[in-house]
């Protein structure tokens, strides 16, 4: 090779690196994985999302449904991913109770992963059987406590976010309330409405037609501000757990090592998605209410639940084996 051929295969090498790095992203199609089975609560805004962005940025993405393991599989697969932005993750807060579930997992979440958006969240419902006495958040603890664990509570299994409701209820008020796990929520709203069972934390929606018919009584929903869906109900903050909130969030996560300018597009399009129409009246379609905010923001919240639902479950011995 002579000198003037060494020369243009230098610069042809450094044209194809520039174009490589100066290439719009996305440049090929994303991949959004989802931990979970197709169908349900996470599956829904998961493609939610896709279909938004694919509208607005022109591109194809991908959701691609990877359940296992308590939906530690899916997690590893965006974890060990090319931090380039094309693969990410959809997820709710099991990604920050997962590491005290699963003690010995091979990556920690936290570190191998950021929060990029917090995209929509649903609160559940405190909620009784009409039976039940109580008619406030405030009578049902001051019956638990002259009755301890006299009062069944149903949940859709140990250590799903209606137990661990439950569970930071009881931690908080200092009341003995008698858990029950079903497997899924539907059996525990059936058995709830039946008087089988005294009452459940469950999503606020799955409830709400019964407390309408006047079956049930809800008495105060988890989130730090009264629900749009239900506006009459109270929070349990409000009706006398001033610190309590255990809301079930979703949001989006990528490789932490990805770049801080692609996390920032994410999250600037999605803002904007979550305040137009069609994503707000999509997820209220279903229920929820939409997040948003920074990705400090995002991240920050991530590792405060990280942290805060350890502890309880450190404190509780709560175990999924149990």
């Amino acid at each position: 090779m002579n000198l003037s051929q060494l020369i243009f295969a230098v610069a042809l090498t450094w044209c194809t690196v520039v174009q490589a790095t100066t290439a719009p992203y996305p440049a090929r199609p994303v991949r959004l994985v989802n931990p979970f089975t197709p169908g349900g609560s996470v599956d829904f805004v998961c493609r939610a999302v896709a279909q938004r962005m694919t509208e607005a940025w022109g591109q194809v993405f991908i959701v691609d449904n990877r359940p296992g393991a308590g939906t530690n599989i899916g997690t590893e697969i965006v974890a060990r991913a090319q931090a380039d932005g094309h693969t990410l993750l959809c997820n709710t807060g099991t990604i920050a109770t997962n590491p005290s579930f699963y003690p010995n997992m091979t990556f920690s979440p936290i570190k191998a992963l950021s929060a990029v958006i917090l995209i929509s969240q649903v609160p559940n419902l405190l909620a009784v059987n009409s039976s039940v006495a109580a008619r406030s958040v405030r009578e049902l603890i001051d019956m638990a406590r002259a009755k301890p664990g006299g009062l069944t509570f149903a949940s859709a299994g140990t250590g799903s976010s209606t137990h661990l409701s439950m569970e930071l209820f009881k931690s908080l008020t200092k009341v003995d309330l008698t858990h029950i796990p079903y497997k899924g929520g539907g059996p525990v709203i059936t058995d709830l409405v039946a008087g089988q069972v005294n009452g459940t934390f469950n999503p606020l929606g799955s409830l709400l037609p019964h407390v309408k018919s006047g079956r049930l009584r809800g008495l105060g929903v988890t989130s730090t501000t009264r629900s749009e869906f239900a506006p009459d109900i109270p929070t349990i903050a409000e009706a006398g757990v001033p610190t309590y909130e255990a809301i079930v969030w979703y949001a989006l996560f990528a490789p932490r090592k990805m770049s801080a300018t692609i996390a920032q597009k994410w999250n600037a399009e999605i803002n904007l998605q979550l305040k137009g129409a069609p994503l707000k009246e999509r997820l209220a379609s279903n229920g929820m209410s939409p997040m948003g905010g920074t990705t400090h923001e995002a991240d920050a919240y991530f590792a405060h639940e990280t942290t805060r639902w350890s502890q309880l479950i450190r404190n509780a011995k709560i175990s999924i084996q149990q």
